[in-house]
């Protein structure tokens, strides 16, 4: 059982520093009914799958004799991330750590009159690891510092992927409330552009990501606009990967979001905290956690709100009618009953509530558009451990988001259009499977069944009378309330039905590790549709020069987005007919296809830094992206021919040093799409004679630099800076000087538009313009005759952005109880910028202006 016995590395004991985990002392509608029942049949009693996606360390620690240690006290910790974690030995001598996020990790094991013991351990399964810890006695002088070496921060995967603990994420500067964990994902890995309202593009892609929360997928958009995410403090680590996902992913696989989130199963004593903020723009909230156990039981709660007077990332600068507020419960409760079985239920309540941010112009009109969205999730689990090598485990789950938008109570208030909508996504299913670890072999194969119950009630009318062309857009008339029409009305619902295979398997001999597996998927929705997917991968570690070179391919099925699917495909009678909308075609979205490919490397040096880096290449047929319906709030997915997408992603690391931890994270994309459009409702006749353009997630450039200093005194002082920096994503709307001329009073001194000395006002259009010298602060506009859709589109302008954070976590030196004050400044410089301008897929939204908050909380 090579891979979980690793070999033991047994090193002299250093000293040992007070820290606190856990009470230990440690140093630093569709056809396929029966499908889906034979699915659920299948998954319940066939295939199984851990109950989360944590792995289990057993240990037992003994005497040159063979006597066990009772009382030894072991600590595993992962040097690049920051995950530590300690526990004691009991009567027996044994030892077990739970609910580890899968990773590379140093485990140190000492007692009193014993030498420390040493050994790493890979955590790539959730069948248990078995390891027996032998103690030395004590030498009489010898005494050295223990050190990481390099093969401690790399590891032999060919993925390329950013492990974050909480204990990095929770001092990142969170700027959009109820979104932290977007935030914590942009600002952690490599080659994500931020994008409005939580949104962010993962290598060149629009949202194509998943969350894997303790097993369970959520392939939904997290993004507020659409649903609640679950808060920071209820995750303790996140696996961030972004190159060649494992066959047990699909849907959405661009980044792969692989969380585990905090259990109190087996905690000494109950832990927990409690704070609360205040900040600019009226925002205020409380963040309260606690957990606890025994051996055999578990609890862990979160609990959240938040109010802000900028709720969303507004059109205008200065956020106008933009208040929201937001409520998360989470709850684990985990069971374990025996040696051999354990359970585990995950539950998530959550609520937001906001008014739609208006332009100068729906201000001025009255506009009060609101949201509110619910959020329900269960999520079981069962794992059964049949021997040392094979775990059976199930994952059934239940998540439901309500949507509800309504308009002005005056419709005409609601500029250009007004917009009611009532739509609900139920998702609920199994995914299940059998993890087996033998000899050089590290397999898993299983089965995911999941029906999405779709609602969607919409209903429209223009309220603008200069919206209308009644002879280019004959369609729309009916609907033009300026004109005596009516409003349109839209109901109806489907079902999403989907059933997966996969079987994967991770070979290990020596430094060199191979992967291979397959996936075959059924999508029966609006469009059905099937596929066979294979995966393979390689990774060789060089541990003269402490350097991994991976490389890797993937076939993926890119399944349509669910958010407003129905409006999105709706054709004939009873649905939004051709002509309903002004609409060129209707057309329902079918799944894509994307090849693949991704080489990188990871290289470690001095024992403290660490560099990832990989170049992907992916092509699309069938590429999935969001469009706005006639310049509303509402959104809904469409689909273009293909995309070609490539670029390099990179990652540099200081582990710990004397208190300094640091990371820069920068990126590289290319995104190229071709017309025509084929899929959604599409407004534009099909781009045939533009046949290539650069879409919106496409950036030349984007760095995350972050720094963190912790004093080793006892009140833990702390000082954090974060630098952001975007060359721009892609701005379509003005690509020339008559595009910047036809735009609004408003819209104009949103972009900082000039001519000559002569800049643009609120009351104070520019209708033209003789001067040479013209252009915009916040949009790099091509100069005249040079824009060209591929080589040279318009791009919002260069932004770098500064945030800091002081603090202190333990300002009255307390033992058990520890109280934290801490002020951040995020824009520090009040730098103004736009996320994107007059949209076709996302509208127009301005960074945040500089914002404080302060903190104050108890820690136990």
């Amino acid at each position: 059982m090579g891979f979980l016995c690793p070999p033991t590395r047994i090193r002299f004991a250093g000293e040992w520093s007070p820290a606190n985990t856990n009470g230990v002392r440690i140093p630093f509608a569709v056809r396929g009914p029966r499908v889906l029942a034979l699915g659920l049949l299948l998954a319940s009693g066939v295939f199984a799958q851990s109950a989360g996606s944590g792995g289990t360390i057993d240990g037992t620690v003994v005497d040159p004799t063979g006597a066990v240690v009772p009382g030894a006290v072991a600590t595993l910790n992962n040097m690049v991330t920051g995950y530590t974690q300690g526990v004691r030995t009991d009567a027996t001598g044994m030892f077990h750590f739970r609910n580890v996020p899968q990773n590379q990790y140093h485990l140190q094991v000492s007692a009193s009159g014993f030498q420390q013991a040493e050994q790493d351990v890979p955590v790539r399964t959730t069948v248990p690891i078995a390891l027996k810890i032998t103690l030395q006695l004590a030498g009489s002088t010898t005494s050295v510092t223990v050190e990481a070496e390099n093969a401690d921060l790399l590891e032999t995967v060919p993925s390329a992927h950013t492990d974050v603990d909480r204990s990095v994420f929770s001092s990142l500067p969170i700027t959009s409330a109820s979104n932290g964990l977007s935030d914590a994902i942009t600002l952690s890995s490599p080659g994500v552009a931020a994008d409005s309202n939580g949104l962010f593009h993962p290598l060149g892609d629009h949202a194509q990501s998943s969350l894997y929360l303790d097993g369970q997928p959520i392939t939904d958009q997290q993004s507020k606009q659409f649903s609640t995410q679950i808060p920071l403090n209820a995750i303790q680590s996140m696996e961030l990967i972004t190159s060649t996902p494992d066959a047990q992913y699909g849907d959405k696989t661009s980044l792969v979001a692989n969380a585990v989130t905090r259990s109190g199963l087996g905690a000494a004593r109950p832990f927990g905290s409690f704070e609360a903020n205040y900040g600019s723009f009226g925002s205020y909230g409380e963040d309260f956690a606690i957990g606890g156990g025994r051996p055999k039981f578990g609890y862990f709660l979160a609990a959240n709100a938040s109010r802000s007077g900028r709720f969303l990332d507004s059109p205008e600068f200065r956020p106008l009618h933009d208040i929201g507020n937001s409520q998360t419960i989470f709850n684990r409760l985990d069971y374990q009953p025996g040696g051999r079985d354990a359970m585990h239920l995950n539950l998530f309540l959550a609520r937001n509530w906001f008014q739609t941010p208006n332009t100068y112009d729906q201000q001025a009109a009255g506009q009060d558009q609101r949201q509110m969205s619910r959020t329900v999730s269960i999520a079981p689990g069962y794992v059964r451990t049949f021997h040392s090598s094979m775990v059976l485990t199930w994952n059934p789950y239940a998540r439901t988001d309500f949507i509800n938008y309504d308009p002005s109570r005056n419709p005409f208030a609601d500029q250009p259009v007004t917009i009611f909508s009532r739509r609900s996504l139920k998702n609920y299913g199994s995914r299940a499977d059998v993890s087996i670890v033998r000899n050089h072999h590290n397999i898993k194969t299983g089965v995911q069944i999941s029906r999405t119950h779709l609602n969607e009630t919409f209903a429209f009318g223009v309220t603008d009378p200069q919206f209308v062309d009644p002879e280019a857009q004959p369609g729309l008339v009916p609907y033009d309330l300026t004109r005596g029409g009516s409003r349109l009305n839209f109901h109806a619902n489907a079902n999403v039905d989907q059933f997966a295979w996969y079987a994967q398997d991770s070979l290990t001999f020596g430094n060199f590790t191979l992967t291979g597996g397959l996936r075959f998927d059924w999508y029966s929705g609006i469009a059905r549709d099937t596929s066979v997917q294979p995966r393979v991968g390689g990774a060789y570690h060089i541990t003269a020069t402490g350097t991994v070179l991976r490389a890797g391919y993937s076939h993926t099925f890119e399944t349509p987005y669910n958010e407003n699917l129905i409006l999105a495909s709706s054709t004939g009678a009873g649905g939004l007919a051709v002509n309903a909308l002004g609409a060129f075609a209707a057309t329902p979205l079918r799944p894509g296809r994307r090849n693949q490919y991704n080489a990188g490397f990871e290289q470690a040096f001095l024992k403290k830094f660490l560099i990832s880096s990989d170049y992907f290449w992916k092509y699309t047929t069938n590429a999935y992206d969001f469009a706005a319906l006639l310049n509303s709030p509402i959104v809904f997915p469409i689909s273009w021919r293909k995309s070609k997408i490539d670029g390099v992603s990179a990652r540099v690391t200081l582990t710990n040093y004397h208190g300094l931890t640091a990371y820069t994270a920068f990126g590289h994309s290319r995104a190229r799409y071709f017309g025509p459009s084929n899929g959604g409702l599409i407004f534009d006749e099909p781009l045939e004679t533009e046949s290539v353009f650069r879409i919106d997630h496409d950036q030349a450039f984007q760095q995350t630099t972050f720094v963190r200093y912790q004093a080793p005194f006892q009140t833990q002082p702390w000082a954090a800076f974060t630098w952001r920096y975007d060359s721009g994503m892609v701005a379509g709307a003005v690509e020339t000087l008559d595009d910047a001329l036809g735009l609004t009073a408003a819209q104009q001194a949103a972009i900082g538009f000039f001519c000559g000395n002569q800049f643009a006002s609120l009351g104070h259009p520019i209708t033209s313009c003789a001067s040479g010298n013209y252009g915009a602060a916040l949009i790099d506009i091509p100069a005249e005759g040079t824009a060209n859709s591929d080589h040279n589109p318009p791009r919002i302008a260069p932004r770098n952005l500064f945030d800091l954070g002081v603090g202190a976590n333990n300002l009255f030196r307390g033992e058990r109880y520890k109280v934290k004050l801490s002020v951040t400044a995020t824009n520090l410089t009040g730098k103004v910028a736009l996320y994107n301008f007059l949209s076709t897929f996302n509208g127009t939204h301005f960074i945040s202006p500089r914002a404080v908050k302060v903190e104050i909380g108890l820690e136990f």
